[in-house]
């Protein structure tokens, strides 16, 4: 018998993930105090890579206690620009400050994936990209963010590289897939080593 696999996440795209790599996914959104458990972690001083990584399994463990015996994968994404977290911005004044400061620079996406089971992890990744943003005009800039606000709203340093957000850089340096919020590869080779799907 096939083990239930549930997304606990209400990200659209990484639902879109799963499902074009076949699989057979139950979603399941988490009611979880993101910001409450960023500001704690940053105040013990945790490093961005344990942040994402806590919170993608506090995600997975809350639906894992409520669905005995499914697999269930909890994820998150923290954007590291210059030693500090930026997170998704509340305006289109804040998704263009976050854009300026960014330009020309390089920052870190970690996205993370936890797999618990029964409320306990099986399994962990935090996988990692570095992107160097190119030195884009601030005409080009605000009218980006004007043509993409409902989209780039959700998205941490506001934009998203499978949209327009792509002309934003000059260089990535990693996995495609980690930059859209989900390490999927390693994920997918867990699964199939598992059993859980078939390899």
């Amino acid at each position: 018998m096939s083990v239930p696999i549930v997304l606990a996440s209400g990200s659209q795209i990484r639902a879109t993930l799963l499902r074009n790599a076949g699989l057979e996914v139950e979603i399941m959104r988490p009611r979880v105090d993101e910001a409450a458990v960023k500001q704690a972690l940053l105040a013990e001083g945790a490093p961005p890579r344990d942040i994402a990584d806590a919170l993608a399994e506090l995600k997975a463990r809350k639906i894992s206690e409520k669905t005995p015996g499914a697999l269930v994968i909890g994820c998150d994404q923290v954007l590291e620009f210059d030693g500090a977290l930026l997170s998704k911005p509340e305006t289109p004044e804040a998704a263009l400050d976050q854009l300026r400061q960014m330009r020309g620079k390089r920052h870190r996406l970690l996205s993370a994936a936890v797999i618990c089971r029964d409320g306990r992890p099986e399994w962990r990744h935090v996988g990692q990209v570095r992107l160097t943003m190119r030195a884009a005009s601030d005409a080009y800039l605000q009218a980006y963010v004007a043509r993409n606000w409902d989209s780039i709203r959700d998205a941490v340093g506001a934009y998203k590289l499978e949209e327009e957000g792509v002309r934003l850089f000059t260089a990535i340096d990693g996995d495609y897939f980690t930059v859209l919020g989900m390490p999927l590869l390693e994920l997918l080779n867990f699964l199939m080593l598992r059993g859980a799907i078939d390899s």
